[in-house]
């Protein structure tokens, strides 16, 4: 994705807070899209590099509440829905 280069970076990290996961996974793109080319001066690696890391952690959390949400369908002996469980079981 090359369409918004990370020249746009805020100097605070507080819009990651507002992101939806689309969005935060659009920014963590351009991040490593930009550190894969290697022409990004040393310090603006860094910076950018952190603010991925804040991304992703971003993404993992709105991840797991997502999964939190997730259930499964319960069924009766004959098939039919009865209800539901956590997915995970418990």
């Amino acid at each position: 994705m090359a369409d918004a280069p990370t020249d746009d970076i805020p100097a605070d990290d507080s819009d990651i807070k507002r992101m939806s996961f689309e969005e935060a996974m659009a920014s963590l793109e351009r991040i490593v899209s930009d550190l894969e080319r290697g022409d990004v001066p040393l310090d603006r690696s860094i910076r950018i590099y952190e603010r991925g890391e804040k991304l992703k952690n971003h993404c993992d959390r709105l991840l797991s509440a997502a999964e939190d949400k997730v259930e499964k369908i319960k069924l009766n002996r004959a098939g039919k829905p009865v209800g539901t469980e956590p997915l995970d079981g418990a």
